[in-house]
């Protein structure tokens, strides 16, 4: 293969990739409205496979109108308060603290961000910087050590 035709193929190959990268807002929002139970199921799995970029407009589309295809409170909620080593039985007694935390959490402006983090593994410090529950968590999280 001659040098051109090397250079040829690398040009194309990211001409691809541009393409791809400038189609996932369209892919994206396609999906929502012509298989919407399957993205909102998609969404909804944190383990699921994407490549870079179609993860991005998810969580970029979140952020503006995920309500519909996200609960916050019911995927993400759950998966955060892991990081704080608490779960669903150390709220027992308290159903209308946790309400209040359920009703923070979706209303959160970051749910995007919480999403990929989720979906990353995301430690405690870091989901710190941007949970309006973080303290809340922190706080029963003490006490149950206690």
């Amino acid at each position: 293969m001659s040098d051109k035709q090397t250079q040829g193929q690398g040009w194309l190959a990211r001409l691809e990739r541009r393409l791809f990268e400038a189609s996932l807002p369209q892919v994206v929002q396609g999906m929502r409205h012509e298989a919407s139970v399957e993205f909102r199921a998609l969404v909804r799995d944190l383990e699921a496979p994407m490549v870079p970029g179609f993860e991005r407009e998810v969580a970029r589309t979140l952020n503006a109108a995920g309500q519909r295809d996200l609960i916050p409170a019911e995927t993400l909620m759950p998966e955060m308060m892991t990081r704080f080593t608490l779960s669903r039985e150390d709220f027992a007694g308290e159903s209308s603290g946790y309400a209040e935390l359920e009703r923070v959490c979706n209303r959160c402006p970051a749910v995007g961000r919480c999403w990929k983090a989720m979906r990353a593994g995301e430690s405690r410090e870091a989901c710190r910087a941007f949970c309006p529950n973080a303290a809340a968590f922190e706080h029963r999280a003490m006490a149950v050590a206690s």
